[in-house]
């Protein structure tokens, strides 16, 4: 039995979530702390990891523009 790909979700590591969201460290955790960019999970308190299911719907957010606005191609 598997899965749906809307039911799967895996944590992933900041150097991806940094590729994903075409931003620098300093800028997604001063995003964060603004409360606009999803925080990640401490694993341990050497591991944070992020969920790859709230980084994909943010950049969806995003790309759409935070006013609703769609980009004209």
């Amino acid at each position: 039995m598997s899965l749906a790909p809307e039911t799967c979700d895996r944590f992933i590591r900041i150097d991806e979530v940094k590729r994903r969201a075409g931003l620098g460290k300093t800028m997604i955790y001063r995003l964060i702390k603004q409360g606009e960019f999803p925080p990640p999970y401490k694993l341990s308190p050497f591991a944070a990891r992020w969920s790859e299911r709230e980084i994909t719907d943010w950049i969806d957010r995003v790309k759409h523009g935070f006013e609703g606005k769609k980009r004209r191609v």
